[in-house]
This record gives C-alpha cells, structure tokens and sequence, in this order.
C-alpha cells in the first residue's frame, strides 16, 4: 500500500496548513519520499519519486526554472508555505507546473515541516512493513502446502482467503477445475465463454485477473480471480506464488504417482490373483493408498483405441503411464478418489469413489468427469479418444476390483460405437455388448457370413448402398419413411432398395425374426472389421 499526493494533502498536519492546489497533476500518483529544502537545484540530492517541502526561496530565481529542475530530477510535486520567506507564488506558477506535469500546492498557514515528514514517512514505513509483512505470509503459507502436499483445492482456498477474493483453477479448455469454497454460484455462470474473452482488450471482455499455472511452454492450467480485484498488485503477486505451489504439487504428484501407481497396481493384481481374498485387508490396503471410504465403490474402465508402434515399447509404455497420469488426476482434480492400473495398450482401470454417491448427484459427477477425462485423454500424445466404462456399483472394495472385467467389456463395446456419450455402463451396450464378447466365435463368423453373403458379394453401388439402406430399415425398427428422411432419398429408393436386398437374400424383411437375425448379422460384421456403425447426419 502507498501514499499518494493527494492522500498526503488529507492528512491532519497538512490540511491544518490549508492547503490550495495550483496544480493538479499527479496526485494520484504515489510518493517515494518527503523531502524538506530551500535549495535552488536539488538535482544532485533526489532519486525520483519525492514531494518537494520549500519555504518559496528557490522561487525567486523565477518559477520556471526552479520547477523544470525538480522535474528533470523525477520530482512529483512541490508544496511551497506561504507567509515565512514568500507571502504568494507568481500567478503562472501554476501553469507552468501543469505544463511540466508537477503538483503544486501551497500552505496558507505556517506549520512545521517536521511535522508533516514525520506523519508521511511514518505511512511510508507502515505500508512498507505492511507489504514486507503480507509477503512473508503468503511465502510462509505456501511453502508449507507444498511440504504438506496439500491438495489442489487447498491451495486455491489459501489463496482466496489472503485475498478475500473467489480463486478458480481451470485447465486449458476453460473447464473449472477447482472453486474457492464459498464462490457465488452467479460468478460460475456461462464460465467457458467468459473465460475466453479475459484477459483482453476489447470492450467487452472481462477485469478478471489471471495467472497461468505451469512453465510457459508447458502450461496446463490458469489461476483466475473472476472479477475486478480489489488491490491488483496484491492479486497478481498471490496468484503468482499460488501457480507456483500449484505447478510443484503437480511435478510432486507425477513422481510420487510412479511409486504411488506401482502399488496400486500391485493391490489390484493381488486380488484378482487371489492372493488377497478378505475384504478388510484389502480396503486398507485401497484406503492407506489414496482410496476414500466410501458407501458404494464403482468399477471403471478408461480405453483408448491401441496405437502401439511397431518395435517401439518403449514409446508405447511412456504412452500408457502419461494416459494413467492423465486419468488419475483429473479424477482427483475433480475431487474423487480411486485407485488406478495400467491393464493394456491404452487402457487404463480403476476403482472409483465418487466425491457424493447420492442420486441425481453421482450421474452428474460422473457426467462432467466423463467429459473431463475424454479433453484430458486427448492430450497425451498417440491418444486418439476415449471411452470411460463403468461396471456396477459395489459396497466392497474386493467386489468392485472384480467388477473391472465387465467394465473392460463395455469399453470394448463402447469404442465400437458412434455416439459420443460421456460414460457408458452395462444398460448402454445391450445387445451389442454381447456380440462383441463373442464376435470371435468361428460359429457367430459363420452365421453372419451366411446372413449377409449375398449382399457382401453384390456388386458396389454408390451410397446409400444395399448394406446401408438395411442397416438404417433395421436399426429404425423397418420404417421406410425415417429412412428415407435419415439418408435424404425419396421414397421410392428406399422401396426400390430394399426391394433388391429382398430378393438377394431371399428373406422376408418384414418378419421379426428375420429383421433381428440379420440385426445381428450387421453388428457381428461391424465388429469383426472393427469399425463403427456408419451414421448419417440428420
């Protein structure tokens, strides 16, 4: 906190002097220091930044040149008492003071120099010591987080609460990652868009002040007061210090997670193994490794399609630890637990518990941390999207550990498919789930290849094609209108389409049983060629 000019003219000691200002520039601009002589050049004695006290003398050497010195040296201001050597300043002191953008002010009553440096540099001091004071505090307090290893939200709150101000920490999608506790709920709102367009210059974008989080080159997220700041430079300097508390808790966490990660891998594979079988060594175990108790534990799964290059494991294991990184902690950046594994190329699994378990609460969580996952997932180079599964809900942790396996197979189901859902469980895969668990049955090969021999040696055709008019009859239950509508062709196509496909297989496409037969057909196709389902856009 500083002392400006006109903070000074407020003071007790100066306004007993009646203060007049003759010119008002610069004062609000804050001063160094108070300087009390009746030398004519004070060149050689001010450093810059100080508030000339004179009893006038310098003046009579003439007003311009005695201020155009006191300007050149960096002077702020002048205040002149009047009635002890000089009963008036000329009448363009004023103008030429303004012209050289000093302050001018006169006292019309006599006072004690002394006494007004005495109260000035008593502020001075205060203040100095004060922000002395407050930046060892907020040094002192984020040393100890990050010794502690606090959490993210931890540090956040710290540094809301020095400010007295709301702190957000979000990632480079503008996703609020953490919220102070107690942030109003109306500065959350239309987040994303907002985020955008601060900092900026334009007329609309908003006073928030930002901070990024990690090395230039390599930042991951930014600290954001969301609102004008009370004192900028107090602001700035705490979420500078917050970033860096925040950076090193993640450099901290990436080495920890290599021991972290290895026994909590190692945990799961003892029970799967079997060489842990009691529930309550087994949650200690979960429990001592990060893994939050809790009354319903959840199975997941986190897959990715596998690009292993060729001879390169190397690449491909560095690959499947940054997308383990990746999943731990957005998971815990949201505020869950878990406990994580590598389980395959591009696959990563977990036992989840949920922040809050309670319906609608936990969908939604799940919801945003399935959105979450899939941004986070993309970053990590050879990664080209991701699913997250669930397996059901269990109330021990040996029994949600199990629960992985079904989880594996829905984001196996899952990646065949073309919608872009932010989590799927066992009811979201159905029937399709059980094809691609026996997709590599010769049997179930041989039963597809007979259903749709005809069509798949048929002669090309241009789109829609036989295959692509059946796929979309049958998936719309054999309505030949929504087909028509969904692949944009008259009506008369369609009939005259599936007319031909009729006749090709010689099936009556209105039976039931030979509509979910030849169902059953496409998607055991689909998933052996190990491609999604063509979609059409509406």
């Amino acid at each position: 906190m500083t002392l400006t000019v006109a903070e000074v003219l407020k003071l007790p000691v100066v306004r007993r002097a009646e203060p007049e200002v003759l010119s008002k520039r610069r004062l609000a601009e804050p001063i160094r220091w108070v300087h009390s002589s009746d030398l004519a050049d004070l060149s050689s004695l001010l450093q810059g930044g100080e508030l000339v006290l004179t009893t006038g003398a310098a003046f009579a050497r003439g007003s311009r040149e005695y201020l155009r010195g006191l300007a050149k040296a960096g002077a702020v201001g002048v205040v002149v008492e009047l009635g002890t050597v000089v009963s008036r300043l000329p009448a363009s002191a004023g103008r030429i003071a303004d012209e050289l953008d000093l302050a001018l002010v006169v006292l019309h009553r006599k006072t004690r120099f002394v006494d007004i440096t005495e109260a000035v540099h008593r502020r001075i001091v205060a203040a100095q010591y004060e922000e002395v004071a407050f930046d060892r505090r907020v040094h002192e307090t984020f040393t100890e987080l990050s010794m502690k290893g606090a959490p993210l939200l931890g540090i956040v709150d710290a540094a809301a609460k020095i400010l007295d101000e709301p702190v957000v920490l979000e990632d480079l999608s503008h996703q609020a990652l953490v919220v102070s506790t107690g942030t109003a709920a109306d500065l959350l709102a239309d987040w994303e868009r907002r985020s955008r367009r601060s900092p900026g210059k334009r007329a609309d974008s908003e006073p928030w002040s930002v901070t990024g989080v990690g090395q230039s080159s390599q930042q991951w997220g930014r600290l954001v007061i969301p609102r004008h700041a009370s004192d900028q430079a107090r602001a700035t300097m705490v979420l500078e210090r917050a970033a860096a508390a925040l950076a090193m808790h993640r450099m901290v966490e990436r080495d920890r997670t290599g021991l972290q990660h290895q026994a909590q891998g190692g945990l799961i594979d003892d029970v799967l193994r079997g060489r842990i079988s009691d529930d309550r060594d087994a949650a200690a175990r979960a429990h001592a490794l990060g893994l939050r108790k809790a009354a319903q534990y959840l199975p997941a799964v986190v897959r990715s399609p596998g690009h292993t290059p060729l001879g390169d494991p190397v690449a491909a294991h560095r690959r499947n630890i940054a997308l383990l990184d990746a999943v731990a902690h957005t998971v815990n950046a949201a505020g869950h637990s878990g406990l994580f594994t590598v389980r395959g190329d591009g696959e990563v699994a977990a036992v989840l518990a949920l922040r809050d378990n309670r319906i609608p609460l936990a969908d939604k969580a799940l919801e945003i941390l399935g959105d979450r996952l899939r941004r986070e997932v993309h970053r990590v180079d050879g990664v080209d999207g991701a699913v997250l599964a669930l397996g059901p809900p269990a109330s021990l942790v040996t029994d949600a550990i199990a629960g992985m396996s079904e989880a594996t197979d829905i984001a196996e189901v899952a990646l065949s498919m073309g919608d872009n859902r932010s989590y799927y469980r066992a009811s979201d895969v159905r029937l399709r789930g059980l094809i691609s668990l026996l997709r590599d049955d010769r049997r179930v090969q041989r039963f597809a290849e007979t259903e749709l021999r005809s069509l798949l040696t048929s002669t090309l055709q241009p789109e829609p094609s036989h295959l692509t008019v059946l796929r979309e009859y049958l998936r719309l239950a054999g309505n030949k209108a929504a087909v028509a509508e969904r692949l944009h062709v008259s009506r008369p196509f369609v009939y005259k389409r599936l007319a031909e496909v009729r006749e090709l297989l010689g099936v009556d496409l209105e039976d039931g049983e030979s509509m979910t037969s030849l169902h059953v057909a496409l998607m055991v196709t689909e998933l052996s060629r190990g491609r999604r389902p063509a979609t059409v856009t509406a």
